[in-house]
């Protein structure tokens, strides 16, 4: 029951409205409570004709309902306003707490895994935070006022009717056991189906390039035939809750009647009381047969709970230090100190291992080497999107471990090959890294990226929505937006991975003249595999297998035996003969 203690206490800020709901509740169990006892006074006083007596009776009748409808509607809508009060500062707090995550975090996990455990896990703890919750206690606060009543008119009867209940208590253990494990493999489904739709619709030209749709459809088609089966079993295992309580129900009204019946002829109990007692046990069946559904609803919302709270205390964060104090402006340069990167999961594989080289403020350093070198791990280190396992990075002398992540990142601008946009407006997407910029300067830096032009023939100009990624423009009106996004912020360092490689010539011309005004003044690391675009870098620094081969500038390194730059030039330099002959 941790977790479900856990869980209650996401609603320890709303403590004053769940006792308001407490309240309420403990008014409708009075109101079940008062219609039971008036059914002897109608028994015992209104069928023998006393006109005061039916008066009396009827205002009382009336006003239990009153006071029942009262205390049914405050507990349902307080109750289930903490509910979803809870369930949105959960769902909030899980969407914070991933975003967090470092980036080693993002390539374990899918984006429809994280999907799912923010929709459908949370969605299920909805249910139990306002509806299963507020069962469990509005209808435990009502059996108890009916169990003391049966107990006040009749001990011994009473004990013939809850007799049965410990003979319910194993079966309903059992049975919540069976669904907390089931739901586990639900979620499990859920969010493998939730993978395959975000697969299929982030894919989908893929997709539909190599005619995979009815496999697609098939793949998504068996884990949606695994989530049924589960779901069924659990909806098996819940539907044979309400015969079992019906014929324990049957058994205790069996021997209250043969009982009550000796009892009303040896003239020990009314007409009227036994009615009355009659209806009180009636009238706790369906709390009863409720509260039987409530373990197997809590049981399922505790499945929800393990799956949510494991994700949560996974941490992966990269942190600041007590102490941190805010970075400057860059001003001398920035350094790598014997730098090893290791992913936490696989420390025997280092990434990087003992990188050290220094930029100078204002140069242009390109890192080149084969694929999985680990260029694009090495620049990742500067924002401290990952933290270094050995070494340092020093940026004007400041281990970067020791300055606020705010300060840090403030200094660096970053463009992909994958260009990251948001279902916003352009002017948005431009200001997403200075939200406060004027529409002058968002202008003035889509001028200077030049997707000014294009952006002014768009329908709606800076206005227009773009799409989820921005998907109604062309890769290189992207990449635009990028760079525009990147002048604004005007950090002072700048991070180029591969932001021409996937562009026509026409694009990357116009890209490449938007990268140069980009560059100007900035301290900048280049990624690139076109080796002509890192030609005039003040520094190369070529990667071997996770270690620093050499480091100099192009005229240095071009014609080094053996070197891995000279091996990479001569490469390129075939490839581009050999396309200059098809062509």
């Amino acid at each position: 029951m941790n977790e479900f203690r856990r869980l209650l206490g996401h609603a320890r800020p709303y403590r004053g409205r769940m006792l308001l709901g407490v309240v309420a509740m403990a008014v409708y169990a009075a109101g079940n409570l008062g219609q039971a006892r008036l059914v002897k006074d109608i028994i015992d006083g209104v069928l023998v004709p006393d006109p005061q007596n039916v008066k009396r009776i009827i205002l009382l009748l009336l006003g239990t309902y009153f006071i029942k409808g009262i205390g049914t509607y405050a507990s349902s809508f307080l109750m289930t306003d903490v509910g979803q009060r809870v369930v949105r500062d959960l769902r909030t707090l899980l969407f914070a707490h991933i975003l967090n995550q470092s980036a080693a975090f993002f390539s374990k996990w899918t984006s429809g895994q994280l999907m799912s455990r923010i929709n459908n896990d949370v969605n299920q703890i909805q249910s139990a935070a306002s509806e299963t919750i507020a069962d469990l206690v509005r209808e435990s606060l009502t059996v108890v006022a009916l169990a003391g009543y049966l107990f006040w008119l009749d001990a011994n009867l009473a004990v013939i009717c809850i007799a049965v209940v410990p003979l319910v208590v194993y079966p309903l253990v059992r049975l919540g056991q069976r669904v907390r494990k089931t739901t586990t493999r639900s979620q499990e489904h859920q969010e493998h189906l939730s993978h395959l739709a975000s697969e299929g619709f982030t894919g989908h030209r893929i997709v539909k390039a190599f005619r995979a749709e009815e496999r697609a459809v098939q793949r998504f088609r068996t884990a949606g035939a695994a989530l049924y089966r589960t779901n069924m079993r659990i909806t098996s295992a819940m539907a044979s809750l309400p015969p079992l309580m019906e014929m324990l129900g049957g058994v205790a009204a069996a021997g209250a009647l043969y009982y009550a019946a000796q009892k009303i002829t040896a003239g020990a109990l009314t007409p009227g009381e036994f009615t009355s007692f009659l209806a009180a046990s009636f009238m706790m069946y369906a709390p009863i047969k409720k509260l039987s559904r409530v373990n197997a609803g809590l049981q399922q919302a505790i499945a929800a709970s393990e799956r949510i709270f494991t994700m949560l205390d996974t941490h992966t964060e990269v942190t600041e230090r007590p102490g941190a104090r805010p970075l400057g402006r860059v001003r001398e340069g920035v350094e790598f100190r014997g730098v090893g990167f290791s992913y936490e999961d696989r420390p025997e594989a280092p990434v990087l291992r003992g990188v050290s080289f220094s930029v100078q403020a204002g140069q242009v350093v390109a890192i080149v080497g084969h694929s999985g070198a680990g260029k694009t791990t090495l620049v990742n280190l500067i924002p401290r999107f990952y933290d270094v396992t050995e070494g340092g990075v020093f940026i004007d002398g400041v281990d970067i471990r020791e300055v606020t992540l705010a300060s840090l990142r403030d200094q660096v601008a970053l463009v992909t090959q994958e260009t990251v946009l948001f279902d916003e407006t352009i002017a948005t997407n431009i200001a997403y890294g200075a939200p406060s910029a004027s529409r002058e300067e968002i202008e003035a830096a889509a001028r200077a990226g030049h997707a000014h032009d294009f952006i002014t023939q768009l329908e709606g100009g800076y206005d227009a929505r773009i799409g989820e990624r921005g998907q109604r423009l062309s890769g290189g009106q992207r990449q635009r937006l990028a760079i525009a996004r990147a002048l604004l912020t005007n950090s002072p360092l700048l991070i180029l991975d591969e932001a021409t490689s996937a562009l026509d010539t026409e694009s990357e011309q116009l890209v490449q003249d938007a990268l140069t005004n980009l560059m100007r003044n900035r301290t900048t690391f280049v990624i690139a595999h076109r080796l002509s675009t890192v030609r005039n870098a003040d520094l190369i620094v070529a990667l071997d297998n996770g270690a620093v081969a050499e480091v100099g500038s192009h005229e240095a390194l071009v014609d080094r035996p053996g070197g891995v730059y000279a091996r990479l030039h001569a490469m390129q330099m075939l490839d581009d003969r050999q396309e200059g002959t098809a062509s």
